[in-house]
């Protein structure tokens, strides 16, 4: 990948809706929801407070992670959906 996030922005790539539910009924492309969970690919260095401290990040690459329906910006590098948000953004880590 291509990209290094700024400050307390995170790089996530969502994970693949299923296409099937419990029942094994097939859910067409166009009534599936995107998914709200992810895997960290990339982070920043972390916020930068008033007095110059940086703070660390809470996530590390490869934490898989439950964010809000709206949050963050789409972007497509080399041909991949991403999604770039602030951890803040991030609900909570899934272990």
């Amino acid at each position: 990948m291509k990209i290094r996030p700024l400050h307390d922005r995170v790089v996530i790539k969502r994970l693949e809706e299923t296409t099937k539910t419990a029942g094994g009924i097939i859910i067409p492309d166009t009534a599936k929801e995107k998914p709200s969970e992810g895997i960290v690919e990339a982070v920043g260095t972390g916020i930068h407070t008033e007095d110059g401290k940086v703070l660390p990040m809470s996530v590390k690459v490869g934490d898989k992670v439950l964010f809000g329906k709206w949050s963050g910006t789409e972007a497509k590098i080399d041909g991949v959906s991403y999604l770039i948000l602030k951890e803040s953004e991030i609900l909570g880590v899934i272990e």
